[in-house]
Order: structure tokens, then C-alpha cells, then sequence
């Protein structure tokens, strides 16, 4: 699978008493921090199932995206396109299935990039003993695969996705729950659980459930936007956490 290029300055801010590696779980996005796609089929599907489902035409233009959730961004391209509400509710569910078979049906045309670092900050936690999930604003069927197709799979054993939360703090906690049922007796009510993360929006949605996160200056976001949200980690990219981190060591 091939790596994204680092091309920006390298930057790193870690709170003194936050020990980056050293939490139980971690809950990874995928857009922006674990990988980019270099395609439009996940982007193009949301439009293509609500014409095949509904009949109506909507744009996702203008709507933020970047930290977003795919059942938040169905509900505001419906809204704007002026699909009646009656009409969403009664198809929604079926416009969720219709997204995931459209990237089902594309699979071959996903060309995800890795970001730099990535498989090495994954070895690197779970050589640590760390349970690696993902927690992200994909529906599930559709973050699985491109999982998979970036060569990721085996890393993480559970996930926390939007079908049933379009709000990112929710989901978030949803995985934090299966998180902590995961990390096995003893450990699980006072599991430290962390989230990694490319957006404003990551940094709000752990804050609101109580959980550290490590920014990643990797999307959309630089690193100084980042910062100005007070993650108790932001660094321009997982490769730069690994090089320049003692604890990496």
C-alpha cells in the first residue's frame, strides 16, 4: 500500500503529564488519519443512493465534511436540496444501504494512500499491549472496507460508526464502551481510552466523553488549528510522533 508524501514542517505539542502510548485502547478515525482516498466512490455515493432511492438530486457542496459523520452529511444534503422529511425518513434506512452497496459494488476502484506512520504508531501501540479500535464518521460496512483495502484489517479488533449515531460525540462514547468491555476484568471501568484524530470536530467529540486525544495534522486541518483546541497531543503526523517522541523510543 502505498504511503502519503510528508511534505509539511514537522511539529509536536504533548501536555507533560499525558503519556501518548501508554493508554489501554485507542480509537482511530480513518479519513484524514489513518489513510486519504485518492478516489470519489465513498464521496460520490451519498448523492447516487438518494437519486436511486428517492428520485431527488442532492449535492453535498458547501456542506462540511471533514470531521462529519455520513448520516449527518445524508441529513444536511437532504435538507438543503429540499428533500421532504417525510420522504427521508420513510427511504433513510434504505439510502444507507444503497451507500453501502454502491462502495460495495466499487470496491476495486478505492486507491487509499496510507498516512506516514501509520503502521508503524499501530505496531508500535499494540507491541505495547494496546487494543486498537476505530471510531468514525463512515457507516460501518463502508470504514470495514476501506480498512481492508489499505491493508489495515488485522490491526484493530472492534469499530464505533455513525448507522446509528450521527453525532460524533456519540459514537465516540459507543466505542468507548466496547472498549472497555474489551480490555477484560479488572481493567475495563477505569480503562484509559484514547482517540486519535485529524479535526476540531475529533478533539470536541472526545473532550465531550472525557478521553485524551492525539491530533494529527494529516487532513484538512494544520497543525496550528489543531492546537488552538487543546488535544492533550497534536503533532503533524503519526511518522513525526514515532521519530520524535522518547517514548517511541
Amino acid at each position: 500500500m502505498q504511503k502519503a508524501q510528508q511534505n509539511i514542517e514537522a511539529h509536536l505539542a504533548i501536555e507533560p503529564d499525558f503519556a501518548w502510548d501508554g493508554q489501554d485502547a485507542y480509537l482511530f478515525d480513518i479519513d484524514g488519519t489513518l489513510l486519504r482516498s485518492r478516489d470519489r466512490v465513498h464521496f460520490e455515493s451519498v448523492a447516487a443512493s438518494v437519486q436511486r432511492v428517492t428520485g431527488f438530486e442532492v449535492t453535498l457542496s458547501g456542506i462540511l465534511v471533514h470531521g462529519s459523520t455520513d448520516t449527518a452529511i445524508l441529513r444536511e444534503a437532504c435538507r438543503q436540496a429540499g428533500v421532504p422529511a417525510k420522504v427521508l425518513e420513510e427511504q433513510y434506512d434504505a439510502i444507507l444501504e444503497a451507500m453501502r452497496d454502491c462502495v460495495a459494488e466499487r470496491r476495486q476502484e478505492l486507491d487509499p494512500e496510507l498516512m506516514p506512520g501509520v503502521e508503524e504508531a499501530l505496531r508500535h501501540l499494540a507491541r505495547r499491549g494496546a487494543l486498537l479500535g476505530v471510531a468514525s464518521g463512515n457507516l460501518e460496512a463502508i470504514g470495514w472496507i476501506k480498512i481492508e483495502k489499505a491493508g489495515l484489517r488485522e490491526w484493530f479488533r472492534f469499530g464505533g460508526f455513525s448507522d446509528r449515531f450521527p453525532v460524533r460525540a456519540e459514537l465516540i462514547g459507543h466505542a468507548a464502551r466496547k472498549a472497555r468491555e474489551l480490555t477484560g476484568p479488572g481493567r475495563s471501568p477505569d480503562a484509559r481510552i484514547c482517540v486519535v484524530g485529524d479535526t476540531p470536530r475529533d478533539i470536541e467529540a472526545a473532550h465531550a466523553n472525557f478521553l485524551p486525544i492525539v491530533t494529527v495534522a494529516t487532513g484538512k486541518y494544520s497543525f496550528d488549528e489543531l492546537l488552538k483546541c487543546h488535544p492533550e497531543a497534536c503533532v503533524s503526523s503519526l511518522a513525526d510522533l514515532m521519530a520524535m517522541a522518547p517514548s517511541a523510543a
